[in-house]
């Protein structure tokens, strides 16, 4: 039995046994009390501070209900138009104490093509804290001691970052990764050369070259590129599937996109069945991850430097291009409930504040703090009334997938004329022959099962649903020539505006 492997597991087991620094706690809403308190004290000497006067707010009896009076909501474009764009000039303590030294670029899934997001050193060390977190949660799988000593694969940006003269930019996987403790290293593939690599191409073709040197145990990206590298691996080595290569993968820790579409494709590539384990590591830091095996949710972050509110996604606090209202009502976490859909602020030691990040989560269970993703504000798709969501939509996809047996590698969605009423237009990534007749008929069906609204809609506005199918390697090209190629972009699960437009253009230029 490997010494190596049955150390590292003990220790797991010994620690997780023990709280760190209160991250567990039996009360959500004082530990979330107790986080904005520290964020307030600590930013109260910032630019941001002495304008909403957070001395004043620590010293009002219920300061939650101050800060939520004072400080206004805030999208990227607002908070960046008025303070962060300070901060990107150099300027230190305008949303956070001291000069930030990382910006994360966002994945770009949203109508902005380049957010920069600040990564203070108080965010890395918030990250690296939850990391350990859920490291110890491996204390209640059953994996063997041998499980312990094999390797991490983890597919993302490139630490060799861009440095402007002031800060130095990437994506968070590639900021973070360049901040692995050192005693992470001997576990960390594909190691430091490669994953400097910023060229998407290369780093693959090296992953590629190195897979047979590797005992890989576990997995960590985003599901499209790792099915990617995976069957790259298979076919360059002609295996059945990756366990020929790596026998003793066991675990896939993925996040950032819904893994439900791509569970039939990537499934395809085993041997046998991986334990999925999901986190929510956004570019404005870490916010959950599941904490126990027999659940799909994961567990809310709620004391290690992000106040989070809830804003219902509904009409009363959105407009009908899903752009928050100036007087939408925010929650709690006391205030909300299981089954309903909330737009997700934060407010964290990176210096956001009341920022609209983009998600919708719904509470699958209030005493465990546990959510799911439902999809992205600007995802969502209702041009007359039929309310679906991006879970919706990946739900109505996986239900195709297993009705025809094939796999959606890729799909987005568009709404449209139709004569004078409305259509749904689907676009399906599938490199298999497909019967597209079947493959919309289903989706159709599926969605009128889902959504009771998409049902009612098909009745009166919605006359058509169409769909086309492309090779996926059009959506990868597509993000590629937009600049999202690599382990953290994803592509957009709905178009609308100007981006359908580009897309269509973009459809047009490569049949021709």
């Amino acid at each position: 039995m490997p010494i190596l492997g049955s150390i590292i597991k003990s220790a797991i087991e010994l620690r997780s046994k023990i709280p760190i620094d209160g991250l567990k706690t039996q009360n959500p809403y004082k530990a979330q009390a107790r986080t904005l308190r520290r964020l307030l004290r600590k930013a109260q000497i910032t630019s941001f501070g002495e304008e909403y006067v957070f001395q004043g707010i620590l010293r009002h009896r219920d300061p939650i209900k101050s800060f939520q009076q004072k400080v206004p909501l805030h999208d990227y474009t607002s908070i960046h138009r008025k303070w962060w764009y300070r901060t990107l000039n150099g300027e230190p303590y305008v949303c956070w104490p001291g000069q930030v030294k990382y910006f994360a670029l966002s994945s770009g899934t949203s109508e902005a093509s380049s957010k920069y997001i600040p990564v203070t050193g108080d965010m890395l060390r918030a990250i690296k804290k939850t990391s350990i977190m859920q490291l110890l949660t491996l204390s209640k799988y059953d994996f063997p001691k041998e499980f312990y000593e094999k390797g991490i694969l983890m597919l993302g940006g490139s630490t060799q970052l861009e440095f402007n003269g002031t800060y130095y930019e990437g994506d968070l996987s590639g900021i973070t990764t360049g901040n692995l403790p050192f005693w992470f290293q001997h576990f960390y593939k594909p190691g430091n050369r490669i994953s400097k690599e910023r060229n998407w191409t290369t780093k693959l073709d090296e992953i590629v070259k190195k897979a047979p040197e590797w005992d890989i145990g576990v997995i960590v990206g985003v599901p499209a590129w790792l099915q990617i590298l995976l069957e790259r691996v298979i076919e360059t080595y002609h295996l059945n599937n990756i366990h020929d290569m790596w026998p003793n993968l066991s675990v896939y820790v993925h996040g950032g996109v819904s893994f439900t579409p791509y569970v039939k494709g990537f499934e395809k590539l085993l041997a046998r069945p991986l334990t999925y384990m999901e986190t929510y590591l956004a570019s404005e830091g870490f916010i959950a991850y599941q904490s126990r095996p027999g659940t799909s949710s994961m567990q809310l972050v709620l004391d290690n430097g992000i106040f989070y509110e809830f804003v219902p996604f509904t009409s009363d606090n959105f407009d009908d291009d899903s752009n928050l209202k100036p007087d939408a009502k925010a929650l709690t976490i006391r205030e909300v409930e299981t089954g309903k859909d909330y737009a997700l602020l934060l407010s964290s030691c990176a210096g956001a504040w009341r920022y609209l990040i983009g998600d919708t989560v719904r509470f699958t269970s209030l005493a465990q703090s546990e959510i799911v993703i439902t999809g992205r504000t600007k995802h969502y798709l209702s041009i007359c009334g039929e309310h679906l969501s991006q879970e919706n939509m990946n739900r109505a996809v996986e239900m195709m997938e297993h009705q025809m047996n094939i796999s959606v590698r890729e799909f987005t969605v568009a709404g449209i004329q139709s004569e004078k009423m409305f259509a749904h237009k689907w676009y399906l990534g599938v490199d298999e022959p497909i019967d597209l007749e079947v493959a919309r008929k289903h989706i159709d069906e599926n969605l009128k099962l889902l959504n009771d609204d998409y049902r009612t809609e098909r009745l009166h506005a919605i006359r058509e649903v169409f769909a086309e199918s492309l090779p996926s390697q059009v959506f990868y090209d597509w993000m590629k020539l937009h600049g999202k190629e690599g382990g953290s972009f994803k592509f957009p699960r709905v178009l609308k505006n100007s981006k359908l437009e580009e897309w269509e253009q973009y459809l047009t230029g490569i049949k021709k």
